[in-house]
């Protein structure tokens, strides 16, 4: 079975908005990555409901929106409204994350949890009743562009194991310095959704690149 690539818009070309929709949309790439940052949960601010708003109506594929910022359950229902799919949030944002996952589902999305790179991912396993998807970190979060943390990688494995436990189809996403070179470790790992940013979006043929990703073993 193929990994599924979502293509990450954090290293899309703003200046091109409506080109880069159209490079993802005919790249073959399955979702497209809404990285959503407060400058206060992560160091950085990306983007939010405006932007999604906007890229919404240019293409049609799935939006897979990860929320960096504190106290997500204010805003799952705006991102919702606004045609998100899935929507992740992390564990270390609130202090009742199962709450948020039930509003994430009642909204009639697939809910994703998340942990930092120094968290451990033993804390979601309570939660794996409430998930669609368990989003690894492999860097810290809030940055674009940074390399793998060798690390974080066992996480992927555990979380396999929890999603296959469940007897649930659950994902198991990678997000953090996924190109051609490390997505064969973490889809080795169980990770069967890579998100990738400058690896996609840097590259003259996103296609192609597409297919490096989709194939990894």
């Amino acid at each position: 079975m193929e990994n599924l690539v979502s293509a990450s818009l954090l290293a899309a070309d703003f200046s091109r908005l409506g080109e880069e929709m159209k490079r993802v949309e005919a790249s073959g790439a399955d979702w497209l990555h809404f990285d959503v940052m407060d400058g206060s949960f992560v160091p950085n601010i990306s983007f939010g409901e405006p932007v999604l708003a906007s890229v919404k109506g240019l293409l049609s594929l799935p939006i897979d929106v990860h929320l960096m910022i504190n106290e997500p359950i204010r805003y799952v229902e705006h991102y919702a409204r606004l045609g998100a799919s899935l929507i992740t949030v992390h564990y270390e944002s609130t202090d009742e994350p199962g709450n948020v996952l039930k509003k994430i589902r009642s909204l009639g999305c697939k809910a994703g949890i998340t942990v930092k790179p120094a968290t451990d991912v033993e804390v979601i396993k309570p939660l794996i009743d409430l998930v669609d998807l368990i989003l690894i970190m492999t860097v810290e979060p809030g940055f674009g562009g940074q390399a793998v943390i060798e690390q974080t990688l066992d996480k992927i494995r555990k979380a396999r194991a929890f999603a296959d436990a469940s007897g649930r189809r659950i994902y198991v996403q990678a997000d953090g310095g996924i190109n051609g070179k490390t997505a064969g470790r973490v889809a080795s790992l169980g990770a069967d959704v890579l998100v990738s940013g400058s690896y996609l979006f840097g590259a003259e043929n996103m296609a192609e690149n597409v297919k490096v990703l989709k194939n990894a073993r």
